[in-house]
């Protein structure tokens, strides 16, 4: 009985420090976005799991004191995937002050390595609460309010950048989201988004291109991961939120002075200037 109370108080010492190096780990993080400056990796060796990992995402949300408008999802794409060394998309939630309308004006720290995304957003129009059943692309569907373009901002507040970080430091550092730029909303009526085209274009010169097949096949296979992920964890999606999707461009490097254009054909264009440093 000894033996068992004395491995029971190990295992709380080792939670208790655990939890104190996930919240070290976030303030670092949450102070690295809110002064734009990047932090070292190598001295982190957690989050080892992908809980630990939202574990800190959301230690970040509340230390923000921000408003949440809805996530946004990564690693979509083939090339995401081998990029982050996963086989799974990951999610980050969207703080309000980091969702801009276009034309928008942005701030970047060239440290955090920022790119661009042109990539597809759905609004939610109803409620979509937790449930243990899955939810059907067809009931998913049905939620949806609005569709847009949008560019996605990404960059990792973990020195080096992206390479070599792998889905469990992205999934921690927010989905290394930075801002998303929304265009103009449509109502979706089913709209073919596997064959819709994406052009970037970055001071005039062509950027990336790609369709929303890019994103996990189509944009609402990722939505309906999303909600499925989010049910599991026994979260739901409100109406009036927003889902960014993923990129259907890949990664095109950004830096201060840069004007960015995504081309969404029917969906009309979306237009980023990032400022210049003083």
């Amino acid at each position: 009985m000894n033996d068992v109370r004395a491995f029971n108080r190990i295992l709380d010492v080792d939670a208790v420090l655990s939890g104190v190096f996930l919240n070290d780990l976030a303030y670092e993080l949450w102070e690295a976005r809110r002064l734009g400056h990047t932090i070292d990796a190598t001295r982190n060796d957690l989050p080892k799991t992908k809980a630990e990992a939202y574990e800190v995402q959301e230690a970040i949300v509340e230390l923000s004191e921000l408003p949440r408008c809805g996530y946004k999802v990564g690693s979509t794409s083939k090339e995401a995937q081998r990029l982050l060394s996963t086989d799974e998309p990951g999610l980050g939630v969207l703080l309000a002050p980091f969702v801009h309308e276009s034309p928008a004006r942005i701030n970047i720290v060239p440290e955090q390595m920022p790119a661009v995304e042109g990539e597809f957003v759905f609004r939610i129009g109803r409620d979509l609460p937790w449930r243990t059943e899955q939810y059907t692309l067809a009931e998913i569907a049905d939620a949806i309010d609005g569709v847009t373009g949008a560019i996605e901002v990404v960059g990792t507040r973990f020195s080096g950048g992206l390479e070599g970080k792998g889905r469990l430091l992205t999934t921690a550092d927010g989905g290394v989201n930075i801002a998303l730029a929304t265009g103009n909303w449509v109502k979706f009526c089913g709209q073919n988004l596997r064959e819709h085209g994406v052009m970037m274009t970055i001071n005039g010169v062509p950027g990336g291109t790609g369709t929303g097949s890019r994103a996990l096949g189509d944009p609402l296979n990722v939505l309906c991961w999303l909600v499925n992920h989010l049910s599991n964890r026994r979260v739901g999606l409100r109406a009036g939120e927003i889902v960014a999707t993923g990129t259907c461009t890949g990664l095109d490097p950004v830096r201060p002075g840069d004007v960015v254009h995504a081309d969404f054909g029917m969906l009309g264009t979306v237009v980023i200037e990032f400022e210049r440093n003083n």
